[in-house]
């Protein structure tokens, strides 16, 4: 599936917190009170502290994407000179169809043009093993010595880097 990525604007945030939702519920990652979809779930904080951005198919939204960097409030991982994505999610209407990856693709495509970024860096639970397998298949490799855990959970969660 061909998809075009841009910045969300506000009028997008009801479709991203839809999909990010549904994404992580559908997978199976959260129970629906877990605290963390609170955090998924606020667009407006997120948008005002990171960037997020669209994947639109058709004209329609069918995935969104945090894209954060050293030092900002929503970066868990960037070192200097890494774009950090955080809280991909494909609307599970179009899951299995190739917009994770596109999606990721343009991300590579996207650091590639900023100035001073030379590596994107992703974290990952352990078990989303489906995101593994696509970030392997893009280049991505495992910096284990980077994994780290959720404060006040146990819960391993993994690094992985694609140099540009």
């Amino acid at each position: 599936m061909s998809v075009a990525l841009r910045r969300a604007a506000p009028s997008d945030f009801p479709a991203v917190r839809r999909i990010t939702r549904d994404a992580y519920l559908r997978a199976g990652h959260f129970a629906a009170d877990h605290p963390y979809l609170s955090v998924l779930e606020d667009v407006e904080h997120r948008a005002a502290q990171a960037e997020v951005w669209v994947a639109e198919a058709a004209g329609k939204v069918v995935a969104a994407v945090t894209l954060t960097f050293a030092g900002q409030p929503y970066s868990e991982i960037a070192r200097n000179g890494e774009l950090e994505f955080r809280m991909l999610a494909v609307d599970p209407r179009h899951q299995g169809a190739g917009v994770g990856r596109s999606v990721v693709r343009a991300i590579v495509e996207h650091a590639r043009l900023l100035p001073g970024i030379g590596a994107i860096s992703i974290t990952s639970a352990t078990f989303m093993e489906r995101a593994h397998a696509l970030y392997r298949s893009l280049g991505f490799r495992r910096a284990p010595e980077r994994d780290w855990y959720v404060p006040g959970e146990d819960v391993l969660l993994w690094v992985f880097r694609l140099e540009l």
